[in-house]
C-alpha cells in the first residue's frame, strides 16, 4: 500500500487532494489546524484507511508525532504534500516584522521541516515523491503580497534544491503553482476587498479560475512513479496561461470571441 501525507487538508485544495489520493488507493495521513472529522468519516466510509492529526506544522514536535503516527501505522512513505499555507495582503511599507515572519514560518518553514523528517523516512526507502503548493505568486511579483510572495519564491528555491540533492537517491521534488483557485482562502482574499471575479477571469486567457480538483489532479500525477518518474525539480504552473500572457487588456479579451 502507498502512503501519503497532505497538510492544509481540512479544505480547498487539501481536502480535495486528500479525497484524489484516496480514490487511487492510498493510504493517508491528514494534517491540519482545524480538524478534518468530515473528510476523515468520509473516506473512512469509502474504505481508505486514513488517519488525521489536529496541530501546528511549524512545531517540530508535531512534525515529530505525525512521522510516528505514519511509521507505526504503515511504516512508510511515498508522497508528501505540503498544501498548508496562508495568506496576507498588505502594501510592504505596512507590514510588521512579525507578520511577515509568520507567514515565512507557514508557507516555508515548514515545508522545509515536513520534507526533512520524511523524507528522511523516504531516502531510507530510496524511493519517494514530495510535492510543494507554491503559486504563481512564486514565478512573478504580485503588489501588496510582499511576504506571500517571498515565500512561494524560496519554496519553489527549495523544491529546486532538494530535488537536486536527492533526486540521485530517488526522491523526486516538485512544486505546483496555481493561478487563482475558488477556494475558502480566495472568498476570505476577496472579502477584503483587493480584487474580484472579473479581475481573475479577465487576466487569465482561458477565463476562469482554477478550481481544487486541477490542482489536486496535477499533484497526483506527480506523486504517482508510474505517470511522472523522471519529472524532478520542476515548477508547474497551473494558471490557465496567466504566466504565459504578455497580452494587454483589450488584445487578450479580443482572442476569446
Amino acid at each position: 500500500m502507498r502512503v501519503a501525507i497532505v497538510t492544509g487538508a481540512a479544505q480547498g485544495i487539501g481536502r480535495r487532494t486528500s479525497e484524489f489520493l484516496a480514490q487511487s488507493g492510498y493510504a493517508l495521513l491528514l494534517l491540519d489546524l482545524q480538524p478534518c472529522e468530515g473528510l476523515l468519516a468520509a473516506l473512512r466510509a469509502a474504505g481508505s484507511e486514513v488517519e488525521a492529526l489536529v496541530g501546528d506544522i511549524t512545531d517540530e514536535a508535531f512534525i515529530a508525532s505525525a512521522v510516528s503516527v505514519v511509521m507505526e501505522r504503515w511504516g512508510r512513505v511515498d508522497v508528501l504534500v505540503n498544501n498548508a499555507g496562508i495568506s496576507f495582503i498588505a502594501p510592504a511599507e505596512t507590514i510588521e516584522a512579525s507578520a511577515f515572519r509568520r507567514v515565512l514560518e507557514v508557507n516555508l518553514v515548514a515545508p522545509f521541516l515536513l520534507s526533512r523528517a520524511f523524507g528522511s523516512i523516504m531516502l531510507e526507502q530510496r524511493e519517494g515523491s514530495i510535492v510543494n503548493v507554491a503559486s504563481i505568486a512564486g514565478l512573478v511579483g504580485i503588489s501588496d503580497r510582499t511576504a506571500y510572495n517571498a515565500s512561494k519564491h524560496g519554496l519553489i528555491g527549495l523544491t529546486r534544491t532538494l530535488a537536486a540533492e536527492w533526486g540521485g537517491r530517488g526522491i523526486r521534488v516538485n512544486a505546483v503553482c496555481p493561478g487563482w483557485v475558488k477556494t475558502e482562502m480566495d472568498v476570505a482574499d476577496q472579502a477584503g476587498g483587493g480584487y474580484t471575479d472579473d479581475d481573475i477571469t479577465g487576466r487569465v486567457p482561458m477565463g476562469r479560475f482554477a478550481s481544487p480538483d486541477d490542482i489536486a489532479r496535477t499533484i497526483l500525477f506527480l506523486g504517482d512513479p508510474a505517470q511522472s518518474g523522471f519529472i524532478n525539480g520542476q515548477a508547474l504552473a497551473i494558471d490557465g496561461g496567466w504566466t504565459a500572457d504578455g497580452s494587454w487588456q483589450s488584445l487578450r479579451i479580443s482572442k476569446r470571441s
